[in-house]
């Protein structure tokens, strides 16, 4: 991984795998999470407005963190190799990893695509759940590959088995746990599974972004095991840090050449990078931010559940409830209220996903959720802003990536 501007190519060949990089990465461009929860109406910033649409975490970085991105400030005119390095050190020195094992990137939505990049094709799919986060989706667009969505089980765990028959092609099995949109975990037995029974030369990308509010089991053992698996991590989520970018793909050193390849090389944020080892050795943050979500999380879910509200049972920091009609009108409605919440997935048309904000923030989603629902608040449809709304089937089309974190 190039890290500083003195790095010269050594080969005409290492100059031109980076020219195809940068060629790749500008081709894609930058969608963000809050950008497609604004599919339908501008989003900004409102002081007094409940931002619960984009899964950030309302409670911001820690106060580690914080100290130590203002400290580093000052030195924000240098690039951030040996601070990144610190980083890498120590989080596998945290996890019984190699450092060569892992990459730091700003946020995990590029190494998401890179990947993707890397190991799809004309001739290799990309299977993913429906629904599902779709940033690869559009990388695999990109990339040419054909796209395979595959219904969640009864239980709303990814259905390994039919992604498996689904795609004797395969390239890339995308598995995000906790999913997103729906909170919902998939076993570590079914993606052991997943593994053993996979074609030959495919990989599975295994999104732990929202690891970190579940009981689930991560699934770095099988890195370390050498399996045929990129693990993605990022700050964006408990850790508060959506704004400052800071992630990880973890993979044995070949897969992870390979997502090189194809994404070159990226500059840390210098804060970004400050903060999130301050994060990694505050060992607090996680375990009390994990019981603040869950507790207003279940608070929530009771209050749905005495009014009579269906919803999918979450383990993550955001969850899915059916408003029994197009849910875009009870978006515009919420909105009207400044309660803004997230988005709409195709396959399910009446279902919203919200994001878990603090106590005050969701009894003020309650409070609007009940005008709207009782009809005491008419919806407003607004136009999408341009460049938005071309769409299909639920995939941007060529010319933006996707990012959540």
């Amino acid at each position: 991984m190039l890290q500083d501007e003195t790095f010269l190519p050594r080969s005409r060949r290492a100059f031109l795998q980076l020219s195809a990089a940068a060629s790749a990465a500008a081709a894609l461009g930058v969608m963000t999470e809050p950008l497609l929860a604004r599919a339908d109406r501008p989003r900004r910033l409102h002081k007094d407005g409940v931002m619960i649409d984009a899964n950030e975490n309302p409670l911001g970085p820690g106060e580690a963190a914080r100290e130590a991105a203002a400290a580093i400030v000052s030195q924000g005119g240098r690039y951030s190799s040996w601070l990144t390095e610190d980083l890498e050190n120590t989080f596998a020195a945290m996890e019984g990893l190699k450092p060569e094992y892992i990459r730091s990137f700003p946020g995990s939505s590029l190494p998401l695509h890179y990947t993707v990049l890397a190991f799809t094709s004309p001739t290799r799919s990309y299977v993913t759940a429906d629904p599902g986060f779709e940033g690869g989706m559009h990388a695999a667009a990109v990339a040419g590959a054909r796209i395979v969505k595959v219904g969640l089980t009864k239980t709303y765990a990814h259905d390994v088995k039919a992604m498996l028959a689904a795609a004797p092609d395969a390239g890339v099995f995308y598995i995000c746990t906790p999913n997103n949109p729906t909170g919902t975990l998939t076993t570590h037995s079914e993606i052991e599974y997943a593994l053993e029974n996979k074609p030959s030369g495919s990989i599975l990308l295994v999104d732990e972004a929202y690891i970190h509010f579940s009981d689930g089991t991560p699934t770095l053992d099988l890195v370390k095991a050498d399996k045929d698996v990129v693990v993605l991590r990022t700050f964006s989520k408990i850790y508060g840090m959506a704004g400052l970018r800071c992630g990880f793909a973890i993979a044995r050193p070949d897969l992870l050449a390979k997502i090189d390849d194809r994404g070159g090389w990226n500059a840390m944020p210098i804060t970004a990078v400050a903060a999130a080892t301050a994060s990694l050795k505050d060992a607090q943050l996680v375990p009390q931010r994990k019981r603040m979500n869950a507790a207003v999380r279940e608070a929530t879910f009771q209050w749905l559940d005495r009014n009579g509200y269906s919803y999918i049972p979450s383990q993550s920091n955001c969850f899915m409830v059916d408003t029994k009609r197009k849910a875009k009108d009870v978006i515009d409605g919420m909105a009207q209220q400044k309660v803004f919440i997230g988005r709409v997935w195709p396959v399910m048309p009446t279902w919203v996903r919200v994001t878990v904000g603090t106590g005050p923030e969701m009894d003020l989603f309650q409070a609007a959720f009940q005008r709207v629902m009782s009809g005491a608040v008419a919806s407003r449809v607004t136009a999408a802003p341009a460049g938005l709304s071309d769409h299909f089937d639920g995939v941007p089309r060529r010319g933006r990536t996707i990012s959540r974190g």
